[in-house]
Protein backbone atom coordinates (compact mmCIF):
# COMPACT_ATOMS: atom_id res chain seq x y z
CA UNK A 1 0.00 0.00 0.00
CA UNK A 2 1.67 3.24 -0.96
CA UNK A 3 1.74 6.29 1.82
CA UNK A 4 -0.48 9.47 0.92
CA UNK A 5 1.47 12.77 0.53
CA UNK A 6 -0.41 14.31 3.24
CA UNK A 7 -1.09 12.67 6.24
CA UNK A 8 -3.96 14.18 9.10
CA UNK A 9 -3.87 13.30 12.85
CA UNK A 10 -5.84 11.71 15.21
CA UNK A 11 -7.81 13.19 17.92
CA UNK A 12 -7.19 13.28 21.64
CA UNK A 13 -7.41 10.33 23.28
CA UNK A 14 -10.49 11.98 25.69
CA UNK A 15 -12.68 12.34 21.97
CA UNK A 16 -16.04 10.55 22.22
CA UNK A 17 -16.93 8.73 19.75
CA UNK A 18 -19.70 11.53 17.95
CA UNK A 19 -17.19 14.04 19.08
CA UNK A 20 -15.21 16.03 16.17
CA UNK A 21 -11.90 15.43 15.46
CA UNK A 22 -9.51 17.73 17.63
CA UNK A 23 -6.28 19.81 16.08
CA UNK A 24 -3.77 17.53 14.60
CA UNK A 25 -1.28 16.71 16.52
CA UNK A 26 -0.51 12.73 17.20
CA UNK A 27 1.47 11.90 13.94
CA UNK A 28 0.57 10.05 10.82
CA UNK A 29 -2.00 7.77 10.52
CA UNK A 30 -2.06 4.67 9.00
CA UNK A 31 -4.52 1.85 7.69
CA UNK A 32 -3.04 -1.84 8.96
CA UNK A 33 -6.60 -3.54 7.70
CA UNK A 34 -4.35 -7.36 8.55
CA UNK A 35 -3.65 -6.39 12.43
CA UNK A 36 -5.81 -6.41 15.33
CA UNK A 37 -5.59 -3.84 17.91
CA UNK A 38 -5.24 -3.66 20.78
CA UNK A 39 -3.16 -2.44 24.33
CA UNK A 40 0.47 -3.16 24.01
CA UNK A 41 -0.30 -5.09 20.93
CA UNK A 42 2.69 -5.55 18.27
CA UNK A 43 1.16 -4.52 14.87
CA UNK A 44 3.87 -5.45 11.69
CA UNK A 45 4.36 -2.94 9.13
CA UNK A 46 4.58 -3.68 5.26
CA UNK A 47 7.79 -2.19 3.64
CA UNK A 48 5.76 0.72 1.70
CA UNK A 49 4.24 1.74 4.73
CA UNK A 50 7.82 1.39 7.09
CA UNK A 51 9.93 3.10 3.59
CA UNK A 52 7.27 5.99 4.43
CA UNK A 53 7.62 6.77 7.71
CA UNK A 54 11.56 5.91 7.36
CA UNK A 55 12.78 7.69 4.15
CA UNK A 56 9.75 10.14 3.46
CA UNK A 57 8.78 11.48 6.81
CA UNK A 58 12.45 11.10 8.71
CA UNK A 59 10.38 9.06 11.45
CA UNK A 60 12.38 6.52 13.62
CA UNK A 61 12.08 3.96 16.85
CA UNK A 62 10.13 6.11 19.50
CA UNK A 63 7.90 8.72 17.15
CA UNK A 64 4.27 8.19 17.31
CA UNK A 65 1.68 7.03 14.61
CA UNK A 66 -1.59 6.58 14.88
CA UNK A 67 -3.12 3.05 13.48
CA UNK A 68 -6.78 2.50 12.32
CA UNK A 69 -8.12 -0.81 10.70
CA UNK A 70 -11.51 -0.44 10.60
CA UNK A 71 -12.84 -2.40 13.40
CA UNK A 72 -11.09 -1.73 16.32
CA UNK A 73 -11.12 2.46 16.37
CA UNK A 74 -7.98 4.47 16.35
CA UNK A 75 -4.66 3.92 18.23
CA UNK A 76 -1.53 5.73 19.33
CA UNK A 77 1.01 3.18 18.43
CA UNK A 78 5.06 3.94 19.02
CA UNK A 79 7.72 2.58 16.59
CA UNK A 80 9.50 0.07 17.90
CA UNK A 81 11.27 -0.66 14.48
CA UNK A 82 12.21 0.57 10.83
CA UNK A 83 14.02 -1.48 8.63
CA UNK A 84 13.61 -1.45 4.24
CA UNK A 85 12.00 -4.79 5.33
CA UNK A 86 8.78 -3.75 7.09
CA UNK A 87 8.43 -2.56 10.21
CA UNK A 88 6.69 -2.49 14.18
CA UNK A 89 4.42 -0.60 16.17
CA UNK A 90 3.83 -0.62 19.50
CA UNK A 91 0.11 0.27 20.36
CA UNK A 92 -0.64 2.25 23.26
CA UNK A 93 -4.22 4.21 24.22
CA UNK A 94 -7.01 3.58 22.26
CA UNK A 95 -7.88 7.68 20.71
CA UNK A 96 -11.12 6.89 19.70
CA UNK A 97 -13.90 3.89 19.59
CA UNK A 98 -15.25 2.22 16.53
CA UNK A 99 -18.03 4.08 15.47
CA UNK A 100 -20.55 3.14 12.37
CA UNK A 101 -19.85 4.85 9.29
CA UNK A 102 -23.44 3.85 7.30
CA UNK A 103 -22.71 6.91 4.59
CA UNK A 104 -24.52 6.84 0.96
CA UNK A 105 -22.97 4.29 -1.50
CA UNK A 106 -21.46 5.68 -4.91
CA UNK A 107 -22.34 3.69 -8.64
CA UNK A 108 -20.43 4.88 -11.16
CA UNK A 109 -19.35 4.36 -14.75
CA UNK A 110 -15.83 4.20 -15.11
CA UNK A 111 -13.83 7.19 -16.08
CA UNK A 112 -10.47 8.37 -17.56
CA UNK A 113 -7.29 8.28 -14.69
CA UNK A 114 -7.77 11.57 -13.79
CA UNK A 115 -11.35 12.16 -13.16
CA UNK A 116 -12.22 8.17 -11.49
CA UNK A 117 -9.23 9.09 -9.08
CA UNK A 118 -10.01 12.25 -8.50
CA UNK A 119 -13.95 10.81 -7.66
CA UNK A 120 -12.51 7.70 -5.47
CA UNK A 121 -10.90 10.38 -3.52
CA UNK A 122 -13.37 12.79 -2.75
CA UNK A 123 -16.01 10.73 -2.33
CA UNK A 124 -14.23 8.57 0.15
CA UNK A 125 -13.66 12.27 2.07
CA UNK A 126 -17.47 12.50 1.36
CA UNK A 127 -18.13 9.63 3.87
CA UNK A 128 -19.21 6.92 1.02
CA UNK A 129 -19.46 3.40 2.17
CA UNK A 130 -19.36 1.59 -0.87
CA UNK A 131 -17.70 2.36 -4.30
CA UNK A 132 -19.59 0.49 -7.47
CA UNK A 133 -18.06 0.17 -10.58
CA UNK A 134 -21.13 0.17 -13.48
CA UNK A 135 -20.66 -0.73 -16.84
CA UNK A 136 -23.14 1.52 -18.88
CA UNK A 137 -23.91 2.01 -22.72
CA UNK A 138 -21.50 4.76 -23.37
CA UNK A 139 -19.21 4.29 -20.58
CA UNK A 140 -15.60 5.06 -22.53
CA UNK A 141 -13.02 3.20 -20.08
CA UNK A 142 -14.73 -0.56 -19.40
CA UNK A 143 -11.64 -1.73 -17.78
CA UNK A 144 -10.95 -0.71 -13.85
CA UNK A 145 -8.02 -0.67 -11.98
CA UNK A 146 -9.73 -2.03 -8.77
CA UNK A 147 -6.35 -2.05 -6.63
CA UNK A 148 -5.26 1.41 -7.61
CA UNK A 149 -9.22 2.44 -6.04
CA UNK A 150 -8.69 0.86 -3.31
CA UNK A 151 -5.31 2.28 -2.22
CA UNK A 152 -6.91 5.98 -3.26
CA UNK A 153 -9.46 5.20 -1.15
CA UNK A 154 -7.00 4.25 1.77
CA UNK A 155 -5.18 7.16 1.53
CA UNK A 156 -8.10 9.58 1.08
CA UNK A 157 -9.27 7.42 4.68
CA UNK A 158 -6.16 8.09 6.50
CA UNK A 159 -6.02 11.82 5.48
CA UNK A 160 -10.13 12.80 6.32
CA UNK A 161 -9.57 10.70 9.45
CA UNK A 162 -12.42 8.60 9.00
CA UNK A 163 -12.36 5.06 10.83
CA UNK A 164 -13.50 3.02 7.28
CA UNK A 165 -12.30 2.93 4.10
CA UNK A 166 -14.99 2.27 1.57
CA UNK A 167 -15.41 -1.07 -0.05
CA UNK A 168 -14.47 -1.26 -3.98
CA UNK A 169 -16.92 -3.89 -5.41
CA UNK A 170 -16.53 -5.55 -8.99
CA UNK A 171 -17.45 -3.52 -12.06
CA UNK A 172 -21.18 -5.27 -12.97
CA UNK A 173 -23.31 -4.66 -15.65
CA UNK A 174 -25.78 -1.77 -15.30
CA UNK A 175 -28.61 -3.75 -16.68
CA UNK A 176 -27.89 -6.24 -13.68
CA UNK A 177 -28.49 -3.54 -11.24
CA UNK A 178 -31.50 -5.01 -10.03
CA UNK A 179 -29.97 -8.25 -8.88
CA UNK A 180 -29.76 -8.32 -4.94
CA UNK A 181 -30.34 -5.04 -4.35
CA UNK A 182 -31.31 -4.80 -1.19
CA UNK A 183 -34.93 -3.00 -0.35
CA UNK A 184 -34.32 -1.16 2.12
CA UNK A 185 -32.10 1.53 -0.14
CA UNK A 186 -33.07 4.10 -2.13
CA UNK A 187 -31.16 4.67 -5.53
CA UNK A 188 -31.18 7.85 -6.45
CA UNK A 189 -29.78 8.38 -10.11
CA UNK A 190 -28.49 11.69 -11.28
CA UNK A 191 -30.16 12.22 -14.51
CA UNK A 192 -29.15 14.56 -17.01
CA UNK A 193 -32.66 14.43 -18.95
CA UNK A 194 -36.05 13.45 -18.84
CA UNK A 195 -38.38 13.51 -15.90
CA UNK A 196 -36.80 14.37 -12.23
CA UNK A 197 -37.27 15.78 -9.12
CA UNK A 198 -35.18 18.15 -7.48
CA UNK A 199 -32.32 16.69 -5.62
CA UNK A 200 -32.97 19.71 -2.30
CA UNK A 201 -36.75 16.96 -2.30
CA UNK A 202 -35.00 13.55 -3.24
CA UNK A 203 -32.09 14.06 -0.57
CA UNK A 204 -34.65 15.71 2.33
CA UNK A 205 -37.21 12.49 1.67
CA UNK A 206 -33.93 10.14 2.29
CA UNK A 207 -33.08 11.91 5.44
CA UNK A 208 -31.81 8.63 7.88
CA UNK A 209 -32.19 5.78 5.29
CA UNK A 210 -30.11 3.76 3.48
CA UNK A 211 -28.86 5.46 -0.09
CA UNK A 212 -27.49 5.15 -3.02
CA UNK A 213 -26.34 7.60 -5.84
CA UNK A 214 -25.76 7.02 -9.78
CA UNK A 215 -23.76 8.81 -11.86
CA UNK A 216 -23.44 7.82 -15.51
CA UNK A 217 -20.05 8.18 -17.62
CA UNK A 218 -19.20 10.83 -19.66
CA UNK A 219 -21.87 11.29 -22.48
CA UNK A 220 -24.52 10.36 -19.70
CA UNK A 221 -26.62 7.57 -18.98
CA UNK A 222 -28.55 6.31 -22.49
CA UNK A 223 -32.62 7.21 -22.63
CA UNK A 224 -33.24 3.29 -22.65
CA UNK A 225 -30.94 2.86 -19.34
CA UNK A 226 -33.03 6.30 -17.85
CA UNK A 227 -36.09 4.38 -19.27
CA UNK A 228 -34.99 0.96 -17.65
CA UNK A 229 -34.28 2.37 -14.08
CA UNK A 230 -37.52 4.93 -13.67
CA UNK A 231 -39.17 1.52 -13.53
CA UNK A 232 -37.10 0.29 -10.89
CA UNK A 233 -39.27 0.21 -7.55
CA UNK A 234 -35.97 1.44 -5.59
CA UNK A 235 -34.90 4.27 -8.18
CA UNK A 236 -35.80 7.97 -8.15
CA UNK A 237 -34.47 10.16 -10.62
CA UNK A 238 -32.95 13.39 -9.42
CA UNK A 239 -32.02 16.80 -11.45
CA UNK A 240 -28.90 18.40 -9.96
CA UNK A 241 -29.50 22.02 -11.73
CA UNK A 242 -29.76 23.43 -14.93
CA UNK A 243 -26.18 23.04 -15.79
CA UNK A 244 -24.62 19.88 -17.67
CA UNK A 245 -22.01 18.45 -15.18
CA UNK A 246 -19.32 16.36 -15.77
CA UNK A 247 -19.48 12.94 -14.23
CA UNK A 248 -16.65 13.22 -11.35
CA UNK A 249 -18.17 16.89 -10.60
CA UNK A 250 -21.56 15.44 -10.70
CA UNK A 251 -20.90 12.79 -8.11
CA UNK A 252 -18.84 15.33 -5.43
CA UNK A 253 -21.89 17.78 -6.02
CA UNK A 254 -24.54 14.80 -5.74
CA UNK A 255 -22.66 13.60 -2.33
CA UNK A 256 -21.75 17.09 -0.60
CA UNK A 257 -25.98 18.07 -1.08
CA UNK A 258 -26.53 14.42 0.04
CA UNK A 259 -24.73 15.04 3.33
CA UNK A 260 -26.19 18.46 3.67
CA UNK A 261 -29.50 17.24 3.42
CA UNK A 262 -29.56 13.61 4.56
CA UNK A 263 -26.33 12.41 6.16
CA UNK A 264 -24.04 13.14 8.97
CA UNK A 265 -23.19 17.11 8.33
CA UNK A 266 -27.01 17.49 9.35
Amino acid sequence: MTAPPHQSHAPDATAGADSPAPPRGQGPRLYVDEATLAADAIVDLPAPQAHYLRSVLRRGPGDTVVLFNGQDGEWRGSIERLAKSGGQVLCGDRLRPQTTEAGPWLLFAPLKRGPVDMMTEKATELGVSQLHPVLTRFTTSPRVNLDRLRALAVEAAEQCRRLTVPCVTEPKPLAYLSDGWPSDRRLLVLAEHGAAITAAQAFSETAGKPAALLVGPEGGLADSELDALRHLPFVTPVRLGPRVLRAETAAIAGLTLWQALSGDWR
